[in-house]
């Protein structure tokens, strides 16, 4: 199966919830919708799936238009944020439920409940309820559930987001190995980069309704296209400043200037936003880094990591430390910023550079 979206839009009275998106998702892909709240991820699987009809634009199903099709004629499985079980059922019963829906025959019922069990690791579980499951066994029920209609398309909608950390850890790292057992195309929404980083596959980055990039996960990451991009994927948010190039001067709204180099010297004059994750911001200023004076706010301890928050004129950077830093607020530092690690991006927030897209 090959699902194409081409040119969908969806708006719902005056707002409009999804512009002019454009995908083609392939037989056996993983593809991560990665957007912040409300950027458009459910729209948009909703009319993957069916269940809402595009405004304009064009669905296909390996090349048939299926546009305004209802959910009961494609082959579609959906898991929501909100795990779904019937607790009057054993697990066994909850997988099982949509193949007796279907009057599926004992024999094929019992082999893909056992089928969709060894893959999520619920064998033991079978005969037990709901209620007697932890959430990530919870949650393992009803992506079987999903999983055993063998349904073409499989959508997850942040089903690990009411998990507790170490279940989400756990399940994180149980998905891909399911996802390519299957052989379906799976479409996994998210707010976490980490989380999309981690899936790997295939990455459609969402703002606002739109995706603004769309690729193998680690490239949109190490290398977004625009402004947009960049700051979807980074989390802590992305750091950005105002820079202006006037020949091989390189002056910053934090204020200084500094010597261009390297691929920087090369940029055309005029405006730029730098742009810069939190872990290739030093506390520790080195000759061929940009200095950035600057005060700690406050320094958030993790364990093995510390989120030092700055204040350097009228921007707040945040830099990623290893280990433990105890840093007290208002400690003047100078923090340093290597250029080889910068985003840069022109005054419409596309790539500057493609040399400069390696920031990973």
């Amino acid at each position: 199966m090959t699902l194409v979206l081409e040119s969908v839009t969806k708006e719902v009275g005056a707002e409009t919830h999804i512009r002019d998106v454009s995908l083609t998702l392939e037989r056996g892909s993983l593809n991560v919708l990665l957007g912040a709240t409300l950027s458009g991820k459910t729209s948009l699987m909703r009319l993957m799936a069916g269940l809402d009809a595009p405004t304009s634009g064009r669905v296909f199903v390996d090349g048939k238009d299926v546009t305004g099709w209802p959910v009961q004629r494609r082959s579609v499985a959906m898991v929501y944020q909100q795990f779904i079980n019937y607790p009057s059922l054993t697990v066994y019963e909850n997988i099982a439920s949509p193949l007796r829906v279907a009057r599926l025959p004992a024999a094929e019922i019992e082999s893909r409940v056992r089928e969709a069990a060894r893959l999520l690791r619920l064998e033991p579980f079978l005969e037990r309820k709901p209620l007697n499951l932890s959430g990530g066994q919870q949650q393992r029920t009803a992506i079987a559930r999903a999983l055993v209609k063998r349904a073409d398309l499989v959508l997850l909608d942040e089903p690990l987001a009411n998990l507790d950390y170490k279940l989400r850890e756990e399940l994180r790292e149980e998905l891909p190995r399911i996802f390519a057992a299957s052989g379906a195309i799976f479409v996994y929404a998210t707010t976490e980069p980490s989380e999309a980083l981690l899936l790997g596959g295939r990455t459609a980055t969402l703002f606002q309704g739109r995706v603004t990039q769309f690729g193998e996960t680690p490239r949109v990451y190490r290398s977004p296209d625009d402004l947009r991009t960049a700051s979807v994927f980074s989390d802590p948010p992305l750091n950005t400043l105002t820079a202006r190039k006037r020949g091989s001067t390189l002056s910053l709204d934090t204020g200084g200037d500094i010597h261009a180099t390297g691929v920087l010297a090369g940029l055309p004059d005029g405006v730029y936003t730098l742009g810069f994750r939190a872990h290739h911001l030093g506390l520790e200023h080195r000759g061929t880094g940009i200095p950035l004076p600057a005060t700690v706010s406050v320094a958030e301890i993790t364990g093995s990591e510390t989120f030092v928050h700055l204040d350097s004129g009228d921007h707040r950077f945040i830099a990623l430390m290893p280990g433990v830093s105890r840093l007290e607020p208002g400690t003047p530092v100078t923090a340093s910023l290597d250029q080889r690690r910068l985003f840069v991006f022109d005054e419409s927030g596309r790539l500057a550079s493609p040399a400069l897209a390696q920031a990973a």
